[in-house]
């Protein structure tokens, strides 16, 4: 939604798809426009969730065989060869193999300025390209995945990096884990994973520690310490809202009257 600003680079780097489709939201600007100029068909689908929409959207590919990117991804060069080759060489393997689900390759995030190589934002494995018969996106409204539809099968990884460009502000950013850390503290409370607050305050701890020395995220810098920082702010805060949410349920049902609405 909203993304003409970001599009002619992201369809730029799948060029070499035999289909392109965007899936529109409702936007408000030129994105539709600028879709259709790059060669990609536009369909129209109202915001399920992020899990949702983009299962939805796999279902009106034209083949089974799917790369699926955000407005602001991009296919480096290394990783289109990386798939050109695959897909050149292995055809009949990859059509006749069940078992292969699909690929993975690392994605490289943009964060202030650089694109971060260690840490929490490098190497970031992502399950981006797969046969729709052989696996799914979850229908989880943030922080989806792609999901082997066989507990056998799996994942094979491959070279070359997707290049996650964002432009948004550090404001925006902010302002959007703030919505997703929302969805995954009601997400916690619906399926009764109710934290203690033991793991409210060692989550963020073990976050940074895991990241920042041993997955060397100091030596991307500041940008590597801000993006880890909030990444772990955003462990505690999940965590905290979850409880808040939880006690504001039990509270509501203590101030309910047995059989009846609240008077």
């Amino acid at each position: 939604m909203n993304a003409a600003s970001e599009l002619p680079e992201a369809l730029q780097s799948v060029q070499f798809c035999e289909d392109i489709l965007i899936v529109d939201s409702g936007s408000t600007d030129d994105t539709p426009t600028v879709a259709r100029q790059h060669g990609a068909r536009v369909l129209h689908k109202d915001w399920l969730g992020f899990g949702p929409q983009k299962r939805w959207a796999v279902e009106q590919a034209r083949h089974d065989w799917v790369l699926c990117l955000d407005a602001d991804e991009r296919v480096s060069p290394d990783l289109e060869q990386s798939i050109r080759q695959a897909f050149q060489a292995q055809c009949i393997a990859l059509e006749n193999d069940p078992l292969l689900a699909g690929f993975e390759f690392p994605r490289s995030n943009f964060f202030l300025g650089k694109y971060l190589r260690h840490g929490e934002g490098y190497p970031d494995y992502s399950r981006r390209l797969f046969h729709r018969m052989r696996a799914q996106w979850s229908l989880d409204e943030v922080h989806e995945k792609v999901e082997a539809r066989l507990p056998e099968a799996g994942f094979q990884r491959m070279n070359g990096d997707l290049l996650h460009h964002s432009a948004e502000s550090l404001q925006t950013y902010l302002n959007k884990q703030n919505r997703y850390t929302s969805i995954q503290a009601r997400h916690l409370v619906e399926r009764r994973q109710i934290p203690g607050w033991g793991k409210v305050v060692l989550s963020p701890l073990t976050r940074f520690i895991k990241f920042y020395l041993i997955r060397r995220g100091f030596l991307d810098g500041l940008p590597g310490l801000v993006h880890i920082a909030i990444g772990c702010f955003n462990s505690f805060v999940k965590y905290a809202k979850a409880i808040e949410i939880s006690k504001s349920e039990q509270a509501d049902k203590a101030t309910t009257p047995r059989g009846g609405d609240p008077s």
